[in-house]
């Protein structure tokens, strides 16, 4: 097995907001605290220690066993938990929705970097105890992204009507699912056990967050993950008091507004925040809370509180109050004891977004860390590509930047018009020289001149790479098929393939093998050659 690494900025496939931060460029360093290094992490222990109490580890830890209360844990995970009330335990944390059969291939990433992680950080920090953390987007109400996964070029979609926090969506309707797709499935021992695990996790249980919570446990219990559910009234009762200074003073409004104007001179926003950011959840409901004409009103209802009635249902119902996508990083943050966040670009984007509201709130904000990016490649693609010479940065191209390259290489007929340019553009030289001395109105014409004939070689290059690929068409058919197969729909494999693919390829081997490929701390893009 062959595992290379390449630096994410030559992949192509990352921001310069991501990119900049990774080579920690000054004009960052206002928007996070502590960077992902064993300097930061020294740091970053340090002032969560302070900020996170006794009782509310105890809270945290009540919550949780009863979460777990119909889960056959492992003794890692079980071992984590009892962990948690001690004071010199801390957690490293990911989140995600509750994708169908985990979704695409980055949700897995998002896991083994946060197990890697915690080891890590047990090696460089041996008195303390860091427990790894998948935080499940329970409340989320977006069923259309969650709803469907991909395996190779079949698209398994559940069909049922949705409504409020699709963590409590009851799992019916999952038999046509899995017929579908085990249908798709070969009859190898791991096909075999790739569908025991979906009837397990969708046939087997009543709702999606149990359905969630199973198949993620079966999949990383064993290495001591915690699975958090934040759909929880005890939970909830911490995250009252900041509910209700944003209902009253639209704190992260303000916040996140001055720092998007200072962010945004330079990189793009990623999230806008509204003047409140939360929902009001109830049974199938989850709508925004608008404050309007002195009332609290719930949007697409009949239902308004006025100030007072707000505050009480608060106290009473905190269960009932949701966190939008502005306000979940900070109810994850005080629920836990958490040194990192764990997420992808985009996901990271808009955590930079918040670090003033943080400071407002008086949380301390955790180090962002960049999930790991895995390319998972057989050896007989490898191959393939070693055979038309490309190289494995190369493969990241758009196609055709890579398919002209491979063409020129094949080409009996050198197909780079470089050097008639050169003298073309020497020969100018002289002409504007004499120009200059002459007649300088006359230099236009001469630079004219120049950009037509150079835009002429331009089009005599294109048209001879045109001719060369429809000579060498074979070559062309065998770059697509290889980088389709590694690169579906032209996007990157890890946002649109479902790990069963490989799941079924390559067994219970498969996450050992990323945990062992993989470093949370690297920062690079890994690419996996395996048999």
């Amino acid at each position: 097995m062959s595992v290379h690494h390449i630096p994410f900025s030559a992949t192509g496939y990352f921001s310069k907001l991501i990119c900049d931060y990774l080579d920690e460029k000054p004009e960052l360093s206002e928007f996070y605290g502590n960077f992902p290094d064993v300097t930061g992490f020294k740091n970053q222990i340090e002032s969560k220690k302070t900020a996170f109490s006794t009782p509310s580890r105890q809270l945290l830890s009540d919550a949780l066993k009863q979460q777990y209360i119909n889960t056959i844990i492992s003794d890692e995970a079980a071992q984590n938990l009892e962990l948690l009330l001690n004071e010199n335990t801390f957690t490293v944390t990911t989140g995600h929705q509750l994708n169908i059969f985990t979704g695409p291939l980055y949700f897995l990433y998002k896991i083994v970097t946060v197990i890697n992680l915690a080891v890590r950080l047990k090696k460089e920090f041996p008195q303390q105890n860091f427990v790894p953390v998948y935080w499940m987007a329970t409340e989320d109400h977006d069923f259309e992204e969650i709803q469907y996964f991909n395996v190779n070029n079949t698209k398994i979609s559940w069909n049922t009507e949705s409504g409020g926090a699709v963590g409590r969506l009851k799992t019916s309707g999952f038999d046509a699912v899995f017929n579908e797709f085990s249908s798709i499935l070969g009859t190898s021992k791991n096909a075999d056990a790739t569908r025991e695990l979906f009837k397990n996790a969708y046939l087997n249980n009543d709702n999606l967050v149990e359905a969630t919570r199973f198949l993620v446990n079966e999949l990383f219990g064993v290495y001591g993950l915690v699975i958090v559910d934040g759909d929880d009234v005890k939970i909830k009762k911490q995250f009252a008091p900041f509910v209700k200074q944003e209902l009253l003073q639209n704190t992260s409004f303000n916040m996140v507004s001055k720092t998007d104007q200072l962010l945004s001179t330079e990189y793009k926003i990623q999230v806008n925040p509204r003047e409140i950011n939360l929902f009001y959840l109830k049974d199938a409901l989850r709508e925004r809370i608008i404050f309007e004409k002195n009332h609290f009103t719930i949007n697409n209802t009949n239902l308004t509180f006025s100030e007072h009635e707000m505050m009480k249902e608060v106290e009473e119902h905190p269960e009932r109050f949701s966190p939008n996508v502005i306000m979940r990083p900070i109810y994850q943050e005080i629920v836990l004891p958490n040194l990192a966040y764990i997420g992808g670009g985009g996901e990271l984007a808009y955590w930079f977004q918040l670090k003033n509201y943080f400071n407002a709130v008086n949380v301390p904000f955790p180090i962002l860390v960049l999930r790991n990016s895995v390319l998972l490649a057989t050896k007989k693609q490898m191959h393939k590509l070693d055979k038309l010479n490309i190289s494995v940065t190369e493969i990241f191209s758009k196609q055709e930047i890579l398919i002209a390259k491979v063409i020129k290489q094949h080409s009996e007929i050198k197909i780079d018009f470089s050097e008639q340019k050169n003298t073309l553009q020497q020969q100018f030289s002289a002409l504007k020289e004499l120009a200059k001395k002459t007649d300088s109105t006359f230099l236009g014409a001469v630079n004219a001149q120049e950009k037509k004939q150079l835009n002429g070689l331009d089009n005599l290059e294109k048209r001879l790479l045109n001719a060369q690929k429809r000579k060498l068409s074979g070559v062309v058919d065998r770059i697509k098929q290889v980088q389709n197969e590694l690169f579906p729909n032209q996007s990157l494999q890890e946002r649109n393939q479902n790990f069963s693919a490989f799941y079924e390829l390559m067994g219970a081997d498969l996450i050992p093998t990323l945990l062992k490929n993989t470093d949370p701390l690297k920062f690079e893009f890994t690419v996996i050659e395996f048999e």
